[in-house]
C-alpha cells in the first residue's frame, strides 16, 4: 500500500502526502527561515542555518502538524479564556503547533551536528553535504549544537497571551524529557557503549526507543499537546508513535546496508565498518524488514483505535517512514 492510499477502520482512502506536505513544509520552511540564527554573533548564525535549513526529511515537524490536525478533527471548541474569542484561542493554538513543530525540528538538527562530531559518530557527510563541524570547525560546530537546542525551548515559550502558560510548560517538558537521558542523549550513551557488544533484541530496542524513538513519539504528543483529546485518544497516539519510533529506527538499519551514500544523503555501511548492533547485524535482513511491517501495522492499528475522526496524515506518515528508500 503505498503512501497516499492507506486502510482506515477498514476502508481503502486516498490521501494526497505530498500535497498535503508540501502545504504544511512551506509553513514550517518559512518559519525556520525567519527565526533561526538571525541575530547570533561571530558567525555561529551561519553554521546554526546551515545545519537546519535546506536538508532533511523534516519529519518530525509534520508528525507535529499531523497529530494537531487529528485532534483538532475530533474536538470540539476549547475551553473560553477571559477576554479571549474562540478565533483568538485557535490562532494561539496553531501557533503553537507551529512553533512546536520547529522546536523539534532545532532539536533533531542539533542532535545530528553533535553526533556528527569525531567525539561521537566522527561523520563527515550529511543531509547530502559537509557536516557542520567540517565545513565550519569543531568549536563552532559544538556552539551551534548548543544555540539551536536553547533556542528551541526559547520558541516554545513566546510572550503571546494567545498560548496558555500550561501549554507551553507542557511543551517544553515533552521535548525536554524526550531530548535528554531519558531519551535522546540517554540512548546515544547506549549506543556508544555497545560498540562490539552482541546485545539482545530487548536491549536494541531498549537503545533505539530512547535514540531515536523517544523524539519522533515526542513530536506526534506535542502535536496532540496543541489541541484537546480525551485519555483514550491520547493513549493511541501515543502507541501510534512509539511503533513509529522504532520503525523509523529499523528502516534506517536497513538502509545503512541496503542504499548507497547518495541516496541516503549520509555515509552508507557506517554501522557495519563500526561494528555497531543493529537490526539487521542481530535479525537479518529479511526478518528486519518483516518487523519493520509488523511495527507499521502496529502503528495503523493504534490510529483506529484513537476514536479520531482525521488520521489520515499520520497513517500516511507510518507508511512512508516505512516503506522510504532513503
Amino acid at each position: 500500500m503505498g503512501a497516499g492510499m492507506m486502510a482506515v477502520h477498514g476502508i481503502s482512502t486516498a490521501f494526497d502526502l505530498a500535497g498535503w506536505s508540501g502545504q504544511h513544509l512551506g509553513r514550517v520552511e518559512q518559519a525556520l527561515g525567519q527565526w533561526v540564527g538571525r541575530d547570533a554573533p561571530a558567525g555561529l548564525g551561519e553554521a546554526m542555518r546551515y545545519a537546519v535549513l535546506d536538508g532533511g526529511k523534516r519529519l518530525r515537524p509534520l508528525l507535529v502538524l499531523a497529530a494537531y490536525e487529528a485532534v483538532q478533527s475530533g474536538a470540539g471548541e476549547a475551553a473560553p479564556c477571559a477576554g479571549m474569542d474562540q478565533a483568538a484561542l485557535r490562532a494561539g493554538m496553531d501557533q503553537a503547533a507551529l512553533r512546536a513543530a520547529c522546536a523539534v525540528e532545532l532539536i533533531h538538527a542539533y542532535s545530528l551536528v553533535h553526533d556528527d562530531m569525531p567525539c561521537m559518530d566522527n561523520d563527515v557527510l550529511r543531509r547530502g553535504k559537509p557536516t557542520v563541524h567540517v565545513q565550519f570547525g569543531e568549536a563552532q560546530a559544538l556552539l551551534a549544537g548548543d544555540a539551536l537546542q536553547a533556542f528551541a525551548f526559547e520558541l516554545l515559550t513566546p510572550d503571546d497571551e494567545r498560548i496558555a502558560p500550561a501549554v507551553q510548560a507542557t511543551l517544553c517538558r515533552q521535548l525536554a524529557r524526550a531530548a535528554g537521558s531519558a531519551g535522546m542523549a540517554g540512548g546515544q550513551a547506549i549506543d556508544l557503549a555497545s560498540v562490539g557488544l552482541a546485545l539482545t533484541q530487548d536491549q536494541l530496542r531498549q537503545m533505539h526507543r530512547l535514540k531515536t524513538g523517544a523524539l519522533l513519539q515526542a513530536s506526534v504528543m506535542m502535536g496532540a499537546a496543541c489541541g484537546v483529546s480525551g485519555a483514550a485518544a491520547h493513549k493511541a497516539l501515543a502507541d501510534y508513535g512509539a511503533a513509529l519510533g522504532l520503525a523509523f529506527q529499523v528502516v534506517d538499519d536497513i538502509l545503512d546496508v541496503v542504499a548507497d551514500s547518495a541516496t541516503l544523503g549520509k555515509t552508507a555501511g557506517k554501522d557495519a565498518a563500526s561494528d555497531k548492533p543493529t537490526y539487521v547485524s542481530l535479525l537479518g535482513l529479511a526478518p528486519a524488514q518483516a518487523h519493520a511491517q509488523e511495527l507499521l501495522a502496529q502503528a495503523q492499528a493504534a490510529l483506529a483505535a484513537s476514536g479520531l475522526a482525521d488520521t489520515h496524515a499520520l497513517a500516511a506518515l507510518a507508511d512512508m517512514v516505512v516503506n522510504r528508500s532513503y
